[in-house]
């Protein structure tokens, strides 16, 4: 399948939020990663999203280049051929973009987006998140307003974080307190400032408890409910039924969650789950798996050649393609995703 469509990614969500299903979206930084994570989808028989970050960009550019437009223009454009190669449907999103990196990330790619619209084309990405939780909500939510109606017009979804996700990620630190938890009236403002879609459609990573890194399970308190009052008080804002989910949820930091809080969180309307720390785990273990075993193959020991068999980068990278992609799939069975792809 292509990449998708704005109208794809739609029934995507769509689908996710009404069958209390949610979507892994995973963070790649290569082309062996992002293969790996089409692969995981595939044999899952999951759509799925893949994601950039501002350091993953930096990095898929090139150490010498280190340009975060150019890395993820050139990871969009090498997904949007190899992904037509396989049977899923993929969004591409660009993951936590700060304030002070917006001109010189965001932005930019809304514009290359929105020019081609322009000539009648498909967006490159399908989706780009603004975290603004390291500033005042007022504020954050003021440059959401900007972002969502240039995202609406170039076809894109926004995805906002109100509240704060606590550890570190791509050198962005927060500490683990009380502020890890969305309040009931940062959902009201999100209403009263964004919608729920009329001015254009968005995602929202509100916060119960997520921690970026690496944790185990009950380090941090995770309290799914949360999302559950944030969607009752937006339906009650909104004059909605009781059981209505206005809000397209995101859960980040979802490493070491247990599984049934990760099911909790998408009843309550989740329909993407960020996917990085543990899939980095999977494509790295492999690799030192294999230098271990074939030390003296990759090194040239003692005046000896070697042995270009094990130093060809070919031979461990295809190892971590596969351990990584099965963690992608695992993700989908965890998510219940897999096997339920659009074109199945």
């Amino acid at each position: 399948m292509p990449i998708a469509t704005p109208e794809v990614y739609a029934e995507m969500l769509d689908r996710a939020k009404a069958g209390e299903f949610a979507y892994p979206a995973i963070n790649v930084t290569s082309s062996e990663t992002l293969n790996a994570a089409l692969r995981g989808f595939a044999e899952a028989e999951s759509d799925g999203i893949i994601q950039i970050s501002t350091g993953g960009a930096e990095f898929a550019s090139g150490t010498k280049v280190k340009d975060m437009v150019t890395g993820a223009t050139a990871m969009a454009e090498f997904a949007h051929v190899v992904a037509a190669k396989y049977p899923v449907n993929i969004a591409l999103h660009t993951d936590h973009c700060p304030k002070d990196k917006l001109d010189g990330f965001v932005r930019p790619l809304i514009q290359i987006s929105q020019e081609r619209v322009n000539r009648g084309e498909n967006p490159l990405f399908q989706s780009h998140m603004w975290d603004g939780s390291a500033i005042d909500l007022d504020e954050n939510l003021q440059i959401a307003q900007e972002l969502l109606e240039l995202t609406a017009k170039a076809k894109l979804i926004l995805e906002l974080e109100v509240g704060v996700v606590g550890g570190e990620e791509d050198g962005v630190a927060n500490d683990i307190n009380e502020k890890l938890y969305t309040a009931p009236g940062d959902y009201e403002k999100t209403v009263d400032a964004l919608g729920t879609g009329e001015k254009g459609r968005y995602l929202l990573a509100a916060t119960f408890g997520n921690v970026h890194g690496v944790y185990k399970p009950g380090n941090v308190k995770l309290r799914p409910e949360i999302l559950k009052r944030g969607q009752e008080v937006a339906s009650e804002k909104l004059g909605l039924p009781a059981g209505s989910k206005p809000f397209d949820l995101v859960f980040h930091g979802g490493s070491g969650s247990l599984l049934e809080e990760i099911h909790e969180a998408v009843s309550y309307g989740v329909v993407k789950m960020n996917i990085d720390t543990d899939t980095q785990y999977a494509f790295t273990r492999p690799v030192a798996d294999h230098m271990f075993k074939n030390y003296d193959g990759v090194l040239k020991v003692d005046g000896e050649v070697g042995n270009k068999k094990t130093y060809d980068p070919r031979s461990y990278l295809k190892a971590a393609e596969q351990s990584m992609a099965a963690r992608v799939a695992n993700a989908c069975e965890t998510l219940k995703s897999a096997g339920r792809m659009l074109a199945g």
